[in-house]
């Protein structure tokens, strides 16, 4: 059973992940920005963290950097939106490890988050 940090903005959204991946893994905590997750990060220090890329005080991806600069082995799995398909080709190439498109089928982040973790 994994730890999981939550990150997105929008409280609906981290609600309906925790349903989804909540009963495979241990949620250890939600953040709605990316300030937050680097800080959530760090206290928590999470097997695997979903990140949205569009928040405010700081995006998804310059929060999944910050976090790879502390932890270089720590493992991200982007959720975001369908329109934002290069900003998911940005995150793939900074380090993210796995990506699924809002919105998604419980099957798929499950599946993704199995795949990272092997």
């Amino acid at each position: 059973m994994a730890r999981v940090l939550i990150v997105d903005d929008a409280a609906f959204t981290r609600r309906m992940l925790t349903d989804m991946v909540g009963a495979k893994h241990e949620i250890c905590g939600e953040a709605c920005n990316g300030l937050e997750a680097i800080e959530k990060y760090k206290l928590l220090k999470p097997d695997i963290v979903t990140m949205d890329i569009t928040m405010p005080e700081m995006h998804g991806i310059d929060a999944m950097e910050e976090i790879l600069d502390y932890d270089g082995n720590a493992k991200v799995l982007i959720c975001s939106a369908l329109g934002h398909r290069q900003k998911v080709l940005e995150a793939m190439k900074k380090g993210a490890r796995d990506f699924v498109v809002k919105p998604f089928q419980k099957e798929q982040i499950l599946d993704a988050i199995t795949r990272i973790l092997q």
